[in-house]
């Protein structure tokens, strides 16, 4: 593997820093995940996609990754959810939860290698908040705990937060009991119970875990003490990412995480995403107009910890981009028996681009640099495919075409692209060129016709062919094999 080091954006310093681990060639890896009341939304795949590339990274420049995302399965959007549907805690977050590897899957993303829950982590959490009470930090009040944010120095090194700036108010100052807290910038650690809710015994009364508990408890009970990445949205660097910290580190002395990573937020058409505004997109709403890979794509083609804006414009870009790199992965498919390849053909990586691709990823997970690389193979090998339909020959040697295959598939894995079963078959289209397009523009005379369910007909005739349809602007549809 490549000699070079890795360099990442550490939010605690607000600087780039040479990547370090705890332990020699192992990483600790933790992100926060969902809470699971509803279905994931595009935030969600930008999340899930850039912490699970950035996994895999690791893994291929030979580090053994352990990597941590939990699910809060208990919270009021939950209970509200269930109040609603006349239902339960339980059954709303399985529902969810289910649903959540359903969308993962499609976007290939690699399961984590655990998921705890906060209601099967409890009594981590409630040693947690012992140990806090114990050491002054936490204190009781009418049967919630609360953290007392004055008695840790350091409370705000992450979000550059003061605490004599915190809006006076903050978060409330009277719990639920009608109990003042000590200061109104102190937070739950513990909840006491509501009548009619879903409750836990505890040394404090029946009650439930407050958000940022769960996290700084399954960190340690999963992964230790100190960790090396703690990733997740930019969102969470305060108050949630902030209250970890404060919490993990005034019972253990240590830091929580050596490197704080956060990804950006996903704009649509220019606006913060919000069902207020009408424009929130789930996964499964998304993937029934594109296709999974050009969602992967889409997110990586942008520097992670900056925003991205989901456009039309844009998803049509990744569309036709993912066609580019999808036609170069179909080479050894296409042509090996044309040329010879066998299972045992023994192709090597190409030298000098894998030296380049991680020179570019290994300065703070540039992606997009990366992505411009594979597209360089891709264009390549769809040259020589056109040379050989065309002409019946190439201009450069099996080996060199095998090579370059091999190391556009084995780069296109790390970033976990990937062809899925109807591109990979190269026989599962029969039709011609002319006959796509009748089809294609008799759909777009139905569609005029407002005739839209003979037009969805067509579509999905197509889409078993293995050829996606792209609407463009003015009534404009593009076609792709």
């Amino acid at each position: 593997m490549i000699n070079s080091k890795i360099t990442l954006y550490n939010s605690l310093s607000n600087r780039e820093e040479e990547f370090k681990t705890v332990c020699e060639n192992e990483v600790k890896m933790y992100c926060c995940g969902i809470t699971v009341y509803d279905y994931c939304h595009l935030g969600h795949a930008r999340t899930c996609i850039v912490w699970d590339v950035v996994r895999k990274y690791l893994q291929w420049r030979g580090y053994k990754v352990t990597y941590i995302q939990n699910f809060t399965d208990i919270d009021d959007k939950i209970l509200n959810r269930a109040k609603k549907e006349n239902s339960s805690m339980e059954e709303v977050s399985e529902r969810f939860i289910k649903a959540y590897f359903e969308d993962m899957e499609k976007l290939n993303v690699t399961p984590a290698n655990a998921y705890p829950r906060a209601t099967h982590a409890l009594d981590g959490i409630k040693k947690l908040v012992w140990e806090l009470e114990q050491k002054g930090y936490a204190y009781e009040k009418g049967g919630d705990v609360y953290y007392s944010v004055h008695k840790f120095a350091d409370y705000g090194k992450l979000s550059g937060r003061k605490l004599e700036d915190l809006q006076a108010g903050a978060g409330g100052r009277v719990n639920q009991s009608g109990v003042e807290k000590e200061h109104s910038s102190d937070f739950a650690l513990w909840k006491s119970a509501k009548a009619g809710e879903p409750s836990f015994d505890s040394p404090w009364g029946k009650g439930r875990p407050g958000w940022h508990i769960e996290c700084s408890a399954m960190v340690r009970d999963m992964l230790g003490e100190t960790i090396d990445i703690h990733a997740g949205g930019n969102d969470l660097i305060f108050p949630h990412h902030e209250n970890e910290i404060a919490q993990s580190e005034a019972v253990t002395g240590k830091s929580l995480a050596n490197y704080w990573m956060h990804n950006g937020m996903v704009k649509v058409e220019g606006e913060k995403m919000s069902k207020s505004l009408g424009n929130f997109i789930t996964i499964r709403e998304l993937l029934e107009q594109y296709e999974p890979m050009a969602v992967r794509l889409f997110v990586l083609q942008a520097n992670y910890r900056k925003p991205i804006d989901f456009t039309k414009d844009a998803m049509e870009s990744a569309t036709n981009g993912w066609h580019t790199l999808g036609e170069g992965l179909q080479f050894g498919l296409k042509h090996g028996g044309a040329l010879n390849w066998t299972e045992k053909t023994q192709h090597t990586m190409i030298k000098s681009v894998q030296e380049r691709f991680c020179q570019e990823v290994d300065r703070d997970f540039n992606f997009a640099a990366g992505v411009a690389i594979l597209f360089d193979l891709a264009k390549d090998l769809r040259r020589e495919s056109n040379i050989m339909v065309h002409e019946g020959k190439t201009t450069i040697s099996s080996q060199e075409l095998g090579d370059k295959w091999h190391t556009l598939t084995t780069l296109a894995d790390v970033l976990g692209l990937k062809l899925d079963a109807v591109q990979s078959d190269t026989t599962s289209s029969h039709m011609s060129d002319e006959e796509i397009e009748n089809l294609v523009q008799e759909r777009i005379t139905a569609r005029k016709n407002k005739d839209f369910a003979q037009g969805d007909r067509i579509r999905d005739i197509l889409k078993e062919q293995g050829i996606t349809l792209i609407d463009g602007a003015g009534g404009v549809t593009k076609w792709h094999r």
